[in-house]
């Protein structure tokens, strides 16, 4: 076919969950279109190997512009396969706390709070033996926590009680904080991607057409509507035509990215890449965010025993200070340390991890050339903004205080990282910018909103473009304070409903 009723561009997550949904009715024809090939590294299966998913086929492997914050470029994962950064990341399924989504609702985006996206985080998952109010029976995925747990989680989640701060039920739900044991994506001892989830279960839907290795140069746009997409398998062209709506689901970096490439975007920007505004939009590509982490390292005193999960199992959600409404901080204990570019060292420690959840810092995302084969300038620029780094700070007290906890005693020996040396508060703001990593949960590029700096309506509709929209993370107003792959999700179920309500 060369004409369908829908096209989604980008079988990540979201893709995988829109493409899904719609082939359900059966009188609907539907595209989904994918850079990566169809098949993921054996290794992506295997809970521990996630971290040697970095850098392969199944990753867009992009670099940062140089960080101001250390001087340095920084790895910047995302995934190009099957399912997407699903199919690559640590597999974490964590709702962020509803502060992080009511702030949303607060900052204008009405219908977007934690109790309209509730409905769409419990379609996603079947977890019967949660609290029903909250949870979801009956959805494709099946998350879980870790069974057993790592000694080392054990010891880290002991820790934290131990020092005043909560132990949860359920931290993985998005009402509580404090410390508990975190659904994670692996069913019998298996990655469980959005691919596996609710893609390959679709597969031999005869409406369903599945083209990977299919690089989308850009939308075509006629009088103001979206009416296909030209791509490129190897060196050939085509161009799908679409009846009803083109759906970008590339995630934060790809769909601002076509954006732009389509002549959607901020006009100055376009005309200095030779590209033809069709809308200007000045947003596109604006509200670049992302979670930084840093860590503290301990050897251990003996031998740990190898990790069967993801290497953690265990997260935390604290206030860097009272008064907030909500929690900014999230902890997370792992039997590896990890590492940013700009700060590496030995193996075999033990790491308590922390991440500022809610940064303030804002960053951007600008072509290099009108040729779509050419990677984006990714500039998140973090730590741009002080109050990061302050919190931060904050982290590093409380994973120090955590980690001289005495439940750790049996385990710990010397703190590797920071160091003893690192005592102050300048030498703490130091070493956190040189230990900057990305925590892979980039959002924001193509937020929600009705003002002049805002892309898509709170239906997920590019403004200004009739047939097009956005469902991915790059929608997102501001970053939830957790990993992001369950909101994508929730997001991706809310925008099937809008596009089967829609026609």
């Amino acid at each position: 076919m060369s004409e369908y009723d829908f096209i989604v561009v980008g079988a990540g997550t979201a893709g995988c969950v829109l493409v899904a949904r719609l082939s359900e009715d059966p009188s609907l024809h539907v595209l989904l279109l994918e850079a990566g090939q169809q098949k993921t590294p054996e290794i992506s299966a295997v809970p521990p190997a996630w971290p040697m998913l970095f850098g392969t086929e199944a990753d867009w492997a992009d670099t940062t512009e140089v960080q101001h914050a250390n001087g340095m470029s920084l790895p910047f994962p995302h995934g190009r396969t099957l399912g997407g950064s699903s199919s690559i990341n640590a597999m974490f399924f964590l709702r962020g706390h509803r502060s992080s989504y009511d702030a949303w609702a607060s900052a204008g985006v009405k219908g977007w709070g934690f109790d309209d996206l509730l409905p769409y985080f419990q379609r996603s998952e079947n977890l019967p033996d949660r609290n029903p109010s909250l949870r979801g029976i009956g959805g494709p995925l099946t998350p879980g926590p870790a069974d057993p747990l790592h000694p080392i989680m054990e010891a880290g989640l002991a820790a934290a009680v131990e020092v005043g701060h909560r132990a949860a039920t359920d931290i993985s739900g998005g009402a509580e904080e404090g410390f508990g044991r975190s659904d994670l994506n692996i069913v019998d001892g298996k990655r469980q991607s959005a691919a596996d989830a609710y893609l390959l279960p679709a597969m031999d839907r005869p409406n369903l057409t599945v083209i990977t290795g299919a690089l989308a140069h850009r939308i075509v746009i006629r009088n103001g509507r979206a009416t296909g997409v030209e791509y490129s398998i190897g060196g050939d062209a085509f161009t799908a035509s679409c009846r009803h709506e083109v759906v970008l689901s590339s995630g934060t970096v790809g769909s601002a990215q076509l954006l732009l490439l389509s002549g959607v975007g901020p006009q100055e920007h376009l005309r200095e890449m030779g590209i033809d505004p069709v809308r200007d939009l000045p947003g596109v590509g604006l509200n670049l965010q992302d979670h930084s982490l840093s860590q503290i390292a301990y050897r251990p005193t003996r031998p740990m025993p190898p990790m069967e999960h993801n290497h953690s199992g265990v997260i935390g959600l604290l206030r860097s200070e009272p008064g907030l409404d909500g929690p900014d901080l999230q902890f997370l204990f792992s039997d590896i340390p990890l590492y940013g570019p700009a700060l590496p060292g030995p193996d075999g420690l033990y790491a308590v991890v922390f991440s500022a959840m809610r940064p303030r810092s804002r960053g951007t995302l600008r072509l290099r050339s009108s040729d779509p084969a050419t990677r984006p300038r990714i500039d998140p620029r973090y730590y741009e903004d002080s109050h990061d780094v302050d919190v931060m700070a904050a982290g590093l007290r409380f994973a120090r205080e955590m980690g001289q906890a005495n439940a750790f005693k049996e385990w710990r020996g010397e703190e590797v990282l920071p160091g003893p040396d690192v005592s102050t508060e300048d030498e703490a703001r130091d070493y956190i910018r040189r230990s900057l990593l990305t925590y892979f949960h980039p959002v924001g590029t193509c937020r929600i909103g009705d003002d002049d700096s805002a892309v898509v309506d709170t239906r997920l509709r590019v403004h200004g473009v009739e047939g097009l929209r956005v469902a991915d993370a790059s929608v997102m107003p501001s970053i939830p304070s957790a990993n992001t792959n369950a909101t994508v999700y929730s997001i991706a179920e809310r925008a099937a409903d809008f596009l089967r309500t829609n026609r």
